[in-house]
């Protein structure tokens, strides 16, 4: 029996058949050649500006950001006089999760994981990321996947509360079109993930949670 997701009761609002669920993110599109910009139409490659309401909460919150950054350094001060004072045991184990967090921050650099897609725009994933604003002016998606492929949903316009009520399914790839991939194959705890095209062209998506249920789907999916 499948295990239900997450966001079940949105996906069963949708009517998506989801194994796994999660809010999720890209990272910002380059700009796209003329020629490629013009083919495509000249989509939109930017989400929505914030909404009103979201834009005066940061204005009244501003005049408290230094009270917020002192108790930030506060924390971080107490949090290294903590690790100080930690039996060798404990500093052995933070020191292994540093090394851990590098290794990884190499990796993603020598893969060329720090881009949003491939690079190829002509490729099926540069084709989607050029359609991704079409689809939602929202920042965020809710990434669906189960047996029949990943499903996209999101506001169709972008909202500073209430995104599961609002959620629409905005974009659906079929098992023969993408799947799901953790590209570390389970080696590092990482909110990266990557939707691989068939034709082996990739897109890039940060899950809210490191290792989620996204994850745990790509490396079940994968075994």
């Amino acid at each position: 029996m499948a295990r239900r997701p997450r966001q079940s009761g949105t996906a069963e609002r949708l009517d998506v058949r989801a194994e796994a669920g999660e809010w999720c993110w890209i990272g910002e599109i380059p700009q796209p050649p003329a020629d490629v910009l013009r083919a495509a139409g000249h989509p939109r490659t930017r989400p929505a500006r914030r909404p009103p309401l979201a834009m005066t909460g940061t204005i009244l919150g501003a005049p408290f950001l230094p009270l917020l950054l002192l108790l930030m350094l506060l924390a971080q001060a107490e949090e290294a006089v903590g690790r100080f004072l930690d039996p060798k045991e404990e500093k052995e184990r933070h020191r292994a999760k540093k090394e851990d967090e590098k290794r990884r921050d190499a990796a993603v650099g020598e893969r060329g994981l720090d881009s949003v897609f491939d690079g190829d725009w002509n490729g099926a994933a540069g084709q989607f990321l050029l359609r991704w604003y079409s689809h939602s002016t929202h920042h965020e998606r809710l990434l669906f996947a189960g047996p029949d492929g990943i499903v996209f949903a999101a506001p169709p316009k972008r909202v500073s509360t209430g995104r599961d009520k609002r959620a629409q399914v905005v974009a659906r790839l079929s098992p023969g079109e993408a799947t799901l991939e953790d590209p570390f194959g389970g080696e590092f705890d990482t909110q990266i993930l990557l939707i691989r095209f068939r034709d082996g062209s990739w897109l890039r998506v940060d899950t809210e949670e490191a290792r989620s249920e996204l994850h745990r789907y790509a490396l079940r999916d994968r075994a």
